[in-house]
């Protein structure tokens, strides 16, 4: 019996593997699923009897989509008609899926976000989706800047319990929160620094490159910044950094521990010149006092390795001890199935790695 699933989305394909119930060995697809498709995002929904596996491809041909299967990812469907589009009356289009989020306090419910930065939502384990017009509406978006890889929200973070509450991030723009379905949305951004922009930080605008949420506390976020490592106490009313005893506050990842509250890792990279990390030794640096200290957990991982790890490139599964997995721009994965501290390498001349997901089915 498959005891965990792995997707590796890159800039040409998906590619899947199945471990052991040790996650020690694992096999993979003989060949890439979607070949010369982009895979920015994937999702691996475990809330009903069968677990659905989603994911969100760009084709230069047709556009982007969202694939879905339900048998582990030996076959995959598409709804006809298009997963995510914007209304026609728009006159806008989506172009490309950059976040697929399973809602935990709703059984049915997927969020995608896009770029162009927008929002959308699903009510049948993502077969469809609309968009959530209040935020396409928002009186800040012709503000909404670009960051690198486009403008885009990469990030949906649905609250645990309430469904009525939902956090986006988004490069550039910042954090953003409703707390009423959707209804309304205010930036989220005090104590985030702009490195970028001179003067006072704004109130939105800010180059949020990933946000991750507690295991323990709802209320408690943490940001990695372009330009800082953040925690926020208040539901993002306010931030403070957290990057003292890191050896560089730029990267693209946070992942928080799924069931240890405090416990939260980071990909450093020496700053947005180099994109590597420092002195070309790669390492995951962990915090298990929220952020206060932090230790380097490098072992078994390559002595040099110039290379990038982007915002969905590092993830945990919800095992016990959790499983932690990072895609590299080299197109390596790594995994560690003891919580970070050993790691091995499971992949290596991939194409370059944009988003991971693993989970115990």
């Amino acid at each position: 019996m498959t005891a965990s699933v792995l997707l590796a989305g890159t800039r040409k394909g998906l590619f899947a593997g199945r471990s052991d119930e040790a996650r020690e060995h694992w096999d993979w697809d003989d060949t890439p699923l979607f070949p010369m498709e982009e895979i920015y995002a994937a999702a691996i929904d475990t809330r009903g009897a069968v677990p659905r596996l989603l994911v969100g491809s760009t084709s230069w041909h047709y556009g982007p989509m969202v694939y879905r299967s339900d048998d582990l990812g030996r076959t995959w469907a598409e709804s006809p008609t298009g997963t995510v589009r914007f209304p026609a009356d728009l006159g806008s289009s989506v172009e490309r899926v950059w976040q697929l989020q399973p809602s935990p306090a709703e059984p049915d419910v997927v969020w995608a976000g896009t770029q162009p930065s927008a929002l959308f939502r699903s009510g049948d384990r993502g077969e469809s989706f609309e968009l959530v017009r209040s935020l396409w509406d928002h009186p800040h978006r012709p503000e909404w800047g670009e960051g690198f890889g486009g403008q885009a929200i990469h990030t949906i973070v649905p609250h645990p319990t309430d469904p009525d509450i939902v956090t986006v991030a988004m490069s550039t723009g910042g954090v953003y929160r409703s707390e009423d379905r959707g209804a309304s949305w205010a930036p989220r951004n005090r104590g985030i620094t702009t490195e970028f922009l001179p003067g006072e930080p704004p109130e939105f605008g800010q180059c949020v490159h990933k946000v991750a949420i507690d295991a323990g506390d709802p209320d408690r976020f943490y940001a990695q910044n372009h330009g800082g490592v953040f925690r926020s106490d208040d539901a993002g009313l306010s931030w403070q950094s957290i990057s003292a005893g890191l050896p560089a506050d730029f990267g693209f990842p946070m992942v928080a521990h799924p069931h240890r509250p405090g416990t939260i890792y980071v990909y450093p990279l020496d700053g947005a010149i180099g994109r590597f990390p420092p002195h070309g030794k790669p390492a995951a640096w962990r915090s298990t006092d929220a952020g206060d200290t932090w230790e380097e957990i490098g072992a078994g991982l390559p002595p040099e390795a110039w290379t990038a790890v982007l915002r969905d490139g590092f993830s945990a599964d919800r095992a016990d001890p959790a499983g932690l997995y990072i895609g590299t721009r080299h197109g390596s994965v790594w995994a560690s199935n003891d919580e970070g501290g050993s790691w091995a390498e499971l992949r290596t001349n991939l194409p370059d790695v944009l988003c991971i997901r693993a989970a115990v089915v």
